[in-house]
């Protein structure tokens, strides 16, 4: 009788293979206490940012870490297009990264490379962290790491609005973020087979966006949500 394959550690892929939209928002504070209550408001994924802020390894790991017990998937978004960055938010335990300034199909095959082991990439083993996380064996974790890890590339330059057929053809994206403003409008793509996603600061734009098929939205910034939430709470109060 052989035992049952681990089942896979990330909800996510499996969402937008579905179709349906996901909810999450970019952490830039480093803090555990932030994090715990943005994971448990609902949030699907939350992206630790590594490239803007005061944000370290070992803040990243303790962020990651308070997710624990909830079904928000924790992401990190590094400084740059680089493997060695990468590597190490994927052994503390984040299920996805987030590759910045994505120009070309060269770019793009870099970044998958990135997140999975040889022969499909060239990640490095060494996942002393990422286990216990996740509340799995070691053996566990590395059955289903490949297909886990979530590979975000970003859409933020000119010459990638260039290169985007190419960008969008290469196989094992799984998501693309278009960065908000003109970049937005000016490349008309909708992706294709690859999900796309976005910044949706209200509901109205949520809406839109999800009707134009983008299935990953970030809701906002941590900071930017607790400057939103504070303004509401003065809404009605005369002063």
């Amino acid at each position: 009788m052989t035992s049952a394959a681990p089942a896979p550690l990330n909800r996510l892929r499996k969402l937008w293979r579905e179709g349906r939209p996901t909810f999450g928002a970019i952490a830039t504070i480093p803090s555990i206490q932030i994090v715990q209550i943005m994971a448990r408001s609902g949030l699907d994924w939350i992206i630790v940012d590594l490239e803007h802020g005061p944000i370290d390894l070992s803040s990243a790991h303790a962020m990651i870490a308070a997710t624990s017990g909830t079904p928000c998937v924790p992401l990190a978004r590094i400084a740059a297009n680089e493997p060695w960055l990468a590597k190490a938010p994927m052994d503390i335990g984040a299920l996805g990264i987030n590759f910045p300034m994505i120009c070309s199909r060269a770019d793009a095959e870099k970044a998958v490379r990135s997140v999975r082991y040889p022969p499909r990439g060239d990640r490095l083993w060494g996942p002393f962290h990422a286990p216990f996380r996740w509340g799995v064996s070691m053996p566990d974790y590395m059955a289903t790491a490949d297909d886990d890890m979530i590979c975000m590339i970003t859409i933020e330059h000119v010459a990638a609005v260039e290169h985007i057929d190419e960008i969008m053809a290469t196989p094992g994206i799984d998501v693309a973020v278009i960065g908000p403003g003109d970049l937005a409008t000016s490349i008309n793509k909708r992706g294709g087979a690859v999900p796309i996603g976005g910044v949706a600061r209200t509901a109205e734009q949520a809406n839109q966006m999800i009707d134009r098929g983008y299935l990953a939205l970030a809701l906002g910034f941590d900071w930017s949500l607790f400057a939103r939430g504070i303004a509401a709470s003065f809404e009605g109060i005369e002063r």
